[in-house]
């Protein structure tokens, strides 16, 4: 019965949720939702093509915000469909299997992001601690090969998820808490035992954003060990300085993670509002907040921006 049950389900379709009482007022919020998702594959765009144009930022720090840049455009990208989808066409329903390819990349750009967040971590390490040997211990040759590490560990933990729900029958709820898909929600509708399932999330979970965060607080507590021994109180703050933007890179992309967190383990009691909007906090915020940013720390980025709006009126009046 069970099988059974599980092979129909495969043809059926999955609802997405929009935000719970303001239903009336979706399309009110089409454009501000709209215009979230216009910064951030403007922002990170630009980020990405002023890096690959400019050579003068063809160092490994900025070759990381690349990276980091492509990972926030792909996470928009993720949540763009179905997200516009509900709040601009009131379209909820989403195939089962396009859930589950939804919620792999969703899954994985998190993960890449995490990683990218890591190395921009030993980045500024070695930049603040061996000032001198910088351009030697981060080469091209090492930076390609820590994205690549990234990239492979993101795609080869989350690969297993969609399989692992695949398993599971589903002939109850088909109502997602959600205007996306992630392994928790789909998790929750399955009529059967998702003990694998939870033990496989919480091992990855630990393996990537445990240790990265771990990583990435042991990296500070070195960098502030490293700055403290600096003499002169100009010098210290000029350290410090270059570890600003990824400081807010780094608070940007985990506080909204624990926020989700948290309230998922502890905060059943809660309306399912507070839920739905720290879900969308977390996976919109960073890829929106981080081009601005890196906009406001980085002069070539501010001039190519302005170069493109430039651009773009003397078009206009063209």
């Amino acid at each position: 019965m069970a099988d059974h049950n599980h092979s129909h389900f495969q043809h059926l379709y999955l609802v997405l949720a929009g935000i719970p009482g303001l239903e009336q007022k979706h399309h009110w919020m089409a454009f501000p939702l709209g215009a979230l998702y216009v910064i951030a594959l403007f922002g990170n765009g630009v980020i990405i093509s002023t890096i690959k144009s400019d050579l003068s930022l063809h160092v490994p720090m900025y070759y990381f915000l690349c990276m980091l840049a492509l990972a926030d455009m792909g996470l928009a990208l993720c949540t763009m469909p179905s997200m516009l989808g509900i709040f601009w066409f009131n379209y909820k329903s989403i195939d089962f299997d396009a859930c589950l390819i939804q919620m792999y990349f969703i899954h994985t750009f998190s993960a890449i992001e995490s990683g990218v967040l890591v190395a921009m971590a030993f980045d500024r390490v070695v930049a603040i601690w061996k000032p001198l040997r910088y351009s030697a211990i981060l080469t091209n040759g090492v930076v390609c090969r820590t994205g690549a590490v990234i990239l492979t560990r993101a795609v080869c933990v989350v690969f297993p998820v969609p399989f692992l729900i695949k398993r599971l029958p589903f002939y109850g709820s088909t109502l997602l808490s959600h205007s996306f898909c992630l392994h928790q929600d789909v998790m929750r509708l399955a009529c059967a035992s998702t003990h694998v399932n939870s033990l496989y999330g919480l091992i990855a979970v630990i393996f990537t954003k445990g240790l990265d965060s771990l990583s990435i607080l042991l990296s500070y507590v070195f960098i502030l060990r490293t700055v403290m021994a600096i003499a002169s109180g100009e010098g210290r703050l000029k350290a410090l300085n270059t570890c600003v933007s990824h400081t807010c890179a780094v608070l940007i992309f985990y506080v909204p993670l624990i926020g989700v967190s948290v309230i998922h383990r502890f905060g059943r009691h809660l309306s399912p509002l507070t839920h739905v909007l720290m879900a969308n906090a977390y996976l919109l915020v960073p890829p929106v907040l981080n081009p601005i940013v890196y906009t406001v720390k980085t002069k070539e980025i501010r001039r190519k921006i302005i170069q493109i709006f430039v651009q773009t009126k003397i078009t206009a009046r063209g």
